[in-house]
């Protein structure tokens, strides 16, 4: 389980995407809720992660056409009474409104909203993880890496062919892995040095911690130029003062003879 040396960590797993780029798929379900593989859904990669490295404590923020998630969810990851608890849920949050009646305008701003859930968890740090990627991930060594390199802020990192890394934030990264650049979506992604045609771009995983986050989200919230995502607006104003290290997805170590697989399905053609 997710403690100890580890302190108290939450999950929040953004799941409120329409999925445009998905339709028909999404004609009458959030991204995450696309089927795959016959009774799962996509967002079941992301929670399973989760589960499996031992974190029990997780939101699943929601939004558009989200009654399927609603329901895959309450009867697919809901755990037995006797582990049910303060540290042991897997809880569906709508839209609330707390800050007005708005919904999510973005990936940062929908943490904002709930940053209560923050506060009454008492998190030390928070796993903010995206419900459309197909992949599995060990997130304990994601976690591992966090706090042997007393990151303010982790970023979890894959390598992909520069033609498909405009649909991403692209990393460039020292030595040592912490970021010393992060550019949004360009429309000309940058190569990794000594590797040309290839991109290191990121995954969507995010850990932060507690007092970093609160901070990050409450100031994005009074910027009226801010379109309140993490990606466009947070991470780029962040690694130059704070220490954000990329975590190479490739190093995760799986059993078996599984080796990291990541997909962002954002797409019919993905």
């Amino acid at each position: 389980m997710i403690h100890g040396k580890y302190g108290r960590v939450l999950g929040m797993v953004l799941a409120g995407g329409k999925g445009e780029r998905l339709m028909p798929l999404t004609r009458y379900r959030a991204k995450p809720a696309v089927p795959f593989a016959a009774k799962y859904r996509i967002i079941d990669f992301a929670l399973s992660n989760m589960v499996n490295s031992g974190l029990f404590s997780i939101y699943c923020l929601i939004q558009f056409k989200s009654q399927s998630l609603h329901e895959h969810i309450g009867k697919g990851w809901q755990f037995g009474s006797a582990l049910r608890g303060r540290d042991f849920f897997v809880n569906v949050v709508p839209a609330q409104m707390w800050d007005g009646e708005r919904w999510y305008e973005g990936t940062a701003d929908a943490i904002f909203q709930n940053m209560h859930l923050v506060t009454l968890f008492d998190a030390d740090r928070i796993c903010i993880f995206a419900a459309d990627h197909v992949y599995k991930m060990d997130v304990e060594q994601m976690l591992a890496y966090h706090m042997d390199n007393n990151a303010d802020i982790t970023l979890a990192g894959y390598v992909v062919p520069s033609s498909e890394a405009s649909q991403f934030g692209c990393i460039a990264t020292d030595a040592e892995g912490r970021i010393i650049d992060f550019v949004e979506k360009p429309a000309v992604p940058p190569e990794i040095p000594g590797r040309p045609g290839y991109s290191f771009v990121s995954m969507g995983n995010y850990i932060f911690e507690r007092e970093i986050l609160e901070e990050s989200v409450l100031s994005d919230n009074e910027r009226k130029d801010s379109t309140h995502d993490f990606g466009r607006d947070i991470l780029p104003m962040l690694f130059k003062g704070y220490k954000l290290m990329a975590y190479d997805f490739s190093t995760n170590r799986l059993p078996g003879d599984d080796r990291p697989y990541w997909k962002d399905v954002g797409s019919i053609k993905a």
